[in-house]
């Protein structure tokens, strides 16, 4: 009997078949905004580069001040210049064939900006620059003690008494780093030999290994409670009333020991410059901001605030700003969604990374292709039908009927009963993954050797017949079970009646096609492609399939389902059935998800995810239903520690739980505005060890880093993979994101 599908629609896009509710009725509501959690405004952290020209010398920053009417000040190995935040350009401010190096700046309580030089010393007020004829020797540091300014080099102190100096010979180390008041007419100074503490009365001397971490001093600050930061090689050591009373190290997650200088923020939180990024506190815990997502070095010398919280970073090869957004999420996908449209969809509107020609700049960017096109063109789809189901927005509905004609042309350009293209790209493209080969004897020995599944293709692009597109043969599974996703959230949330009849012939004939060449993709050489195998006789007989058993069983089956689901034809279910039954792949559906190291993938957990909703949500027997919820579980099981919003969506959707709701959120908030895929190497840092967990292939991290602090990537990426990254020559289009995010919308996961 042909199955009620007005019915299954509505119960789907009401709530849904739950594994913990197998009698939801059409009346039960899944999108309860009361149950969900509030789109608040939360802070968005981004970098803005400041560039000080081509010279390196101009860009070597040594010291960096903000004076009281916001203007940035930076001191170089080339000299003084001040930051016009207008034009983004930079002005010389010390007029002399040799500027730099500029050592020290500090603005003084009348708004003065004080410059210690490799000449002297100088004083600006109102943009005037004016050398104080005190010496013609090199200046290391400079502040303002008790209302007077101390300046201290190498050659001697000297201090300011109304409009006279007087010089002092040093007693302390030359080696000159930091100088802070202490409050109370005395103060602290940092040195390459140790803290000194000088009062009116006396001077005390910290050195030893009780008393410092290390006595190589580069920075000072007052943090909250009176409590004095003292920074330098080794870490952090934190002193009170002149006592040490804690420190910070990697054993208290500090990722590095070369601590170059330390500074409050208005917050209240404290920042840490290191050679590995600037690390802050905020009197829990420690986040990092290292690689060229966030700084133009890792190598950070100084940091200023302003009076709107940015900071002002002082690194070997530039300025970086680190400034705050407020914004909602829902904000946040207006950003991802105008990043993608502007540089991520391309002809026939498939949505991809694009690639650049020089890291970051993207006025120069070009489409690029990938195997996985189809795959994740799909998610763009579900994405616009969940964004649709939410809005009724006419865009997403356009949108995603854009997108659907793209993944049929797939098909329909390969010019066979239902193989589907990896992707296509036009004919005038020279540059594209994987151009055709010739593979020798001797290679083709070599390679089966190392992998008795690979497939000998050396055509890996054909020539449409109208001669407009070059289409990708060796269309592996992934493709396929992206593309069933997305079409049964189109089916489901946007298509019209014709629509609907439109995707129904495109399942069914793609779903007929692996039927018909016995439960394998067939490509156009009359042998399976690499990965495209569902039959039997591989999954269940063949030990080289036994690590695709499990997951391939599941795809299978969500392709039938999904046939039967848009046909209400009994065949489909039939050869369900014989699969599930005859074919024993029910035993093979609870461990789908293996944890075995040398078998596990982050690609699995998606393709999973991608299949289970299908089988989940249609299927109406107590016992498979109860299967499938089972095979859910043991998958979500091994994956609730990645820190998977996407994920913990899809399992709360379909098992009706609301697991890592608010971490999700902060998930989804923590992550980058910037998508370019930014080298982000965390292998070095001090604070996390190497391992090979969870799984063998990868060099990983002994703790999960928050999405801020590792790199760009999808949802199939190993999130505790140590290095991740291009160095920024692409950037992904964020549909991994946008995703996760309509998802928890349309869920009423996030209200």
């Amino acid at each position: 009997m042909k199955k009620n599908i007005g019915y299954l629609i509505i119960l789907f896009f009401l709530a849904g078949i739950s594994c913990s509710d197998q009698n939801t009725s059409a009346n039960d509501t899944g999108l309860n905004d009361n149950q969900g959690i509030e789109d608040k405004p939360f802070i968005q952290e981004v970098h803005q580069a400041y560039e000080l020209g081509s010279m390196a010398e101009r860009n070597d920053i040594r010291t960096i001040v903000v004076d009281h009417s916001g203007q940035v000040w930076a001191g170089t190995k080339a000299g003084l210049f001040v930051l016009d935040q207008d034009k983004e350009e930079w002005k010389g401010m010390i007029e002399s064939t040799n500027q730099g190096p500029i050592n020290d700046l500090f603005v003084d309580s009348k708004g003065s900006v004080w410059i210690a030089a490799w000449n002297g010393l100088y004083r600006t007020d109102n943009n005037k620059t004016e050398k104080i004829e005190i010496t013609d020797n090199p200046i290391g540091v400079v502040n303002e003690i008790d209302g007077n300014i101390l300046a201290l080099g190498p050659e001697g102190i000297w201090k300011s008494q109304g409009k006279t100096w007087i010089k002092e010979d040093i007693p302390y180390s030359r080696a000159i780093r930091e100088l802070l008041s202490d409050q109370s007419g005395g103060y602290y100074l940092g040195t390459g030999k140790g803290l000194y503490h000088q009062t009116v009365h006396k001077t005390v001397l910290f050195q030893n290994e009780e008393e410092l971490l290390s006595d190589n001093i580069f920075g000072l600050a007052w943090a909250e409670e009176g409590e004095l930061w003292i920074g330098g090689l080794g870490g952090v050591t934190v002193y009170k009333d002149d006592k040490r009373i804690k420190s910070f190290t990697p054993k208290e997650g500090l990722p590095n020991v070369w601590v170059r200088c330390v500074q409050k923020a208005p917050d209240g939180s404290m920042w840490v410059g290191t050679d590995l990024g600037v690390t802050r506190y905020n009197g829990s815990s420690w986040s990092l901001r290292h690689s060229r997502r966030w700084l133009l070095s890792d190598k950070v010398r100084d940091i200023a605030f302003d009076g709107n919280g940015t900071a002002w970073i002082a690194t070997s090869n530039g300025v970086s700003a680190i400034k705050r957004k407020q914004m909602t999420l829902a904000q946040k996908a207006d950003y991802y969604y105008d990043v993608m449209a502007r540089r991520h969809i391309r002809a026939p509107f498939l949505v991809e990374k694009c690639r650049f020609s020089t890291p970051g700049d993207t006025t120069t960017w070009e489409p690029n292709d990938d195997d996985n096109d189809g795959q994740y063109t799909s998610m763009y789809l579900a994405m616009e039908s969940y964004r649709y189901a939410v809005t009724k927005d006419p865009e997403a509905k356009e949108n995603a009927a854009k997108a659907f004609n793209a993944l049929k042309f797939l098909q329909t350009v390969t010019e066979t009963e239902g193989f589907v293209a990896r992707t296509v790209i036009p004919a005038t493209w020279t540059r594209m993954a994987d151009p055709n080969e010739v593979i020798t004897d001797r290679k083709w020995a070599d390679m089966i050797v190392r992998e008795p599944r690979e497939k000998k293709v050396e055509d890996h692009w054909l020539l449409s017949d109208d001669g407009k597109w070059l289409w990708k043969r060796g269309t592996s599974s992934d493709e396929i079970t992206g593309h069933m996703y997305g079409y049964l959230f189109y089916y489901d949330l946007v298509a019209d009646p014709g629509e609907q009849e439109d995707v129904k012939g495109h399942v069914l004939r793609i779903v007929d096609y692996i039927i018909d060449n016995g439960y394998v993709l067939m490509d156009i050489d009359g042998t399976h492609t690499e990965w495209g195998v569902w039959a039997p006789e591989f999954l269940n007989d063949d030990p080289d399939w036994a690590s695709e058993r499990g997951i391939n069983s599941v795809e299978i089956l969500s392709y039938l389902k999904l046939a039967y689901h848009v046909s209400g034809n009994e065949y489909y279910q039939e050869e369900y059935h014989k699969l599930v039954h005859e074919s024993n792949y029910r035993n093979n559906i609870v461990n789908a998800k293996t944890t075995l190291p040398s078998w596990r993938t982050y690609i699995d957990d998606e393709l999973l995810a991608l299949a289970y909703p299908a089988l989940i949500l249609y299927e109406e027997d107590p016992d498979l239903q109860a299967l499938y919820c089972r095979s859910l579980d043991n998958w979500y099981d091994a994956l609730k520690n990645d820190d998977n919003p996407y994920f913990y969506f899809i399992y709360n959707a379909l098992a009706a739980n609301k697991l890592n709701l608010e971490k999700s959120i902060r998930l989804l908030q923590d992550n980058p505005l910037d998508l370019i895929r930014w080298r982000i190497d965390n292998s070095q840092r001090e604070d996390l060890d190497l391992t090979r967990s969870p799984i063998l292939e990868d060099i990983q991290t002994s703790r999960l880093v928050p999405p801020s602090e590792r790199g760009i990537m999808r949802w199939d990426n190993n999130p505790w993979q140590a290095v991740q990254g291009d160095g920024g020559y692409t950037e992904s289009d964020g549909v991994y994101w946008l995703l996760a995010y309509w998802m928890g919308r349309y869920h009423g996961f996030i209200k």
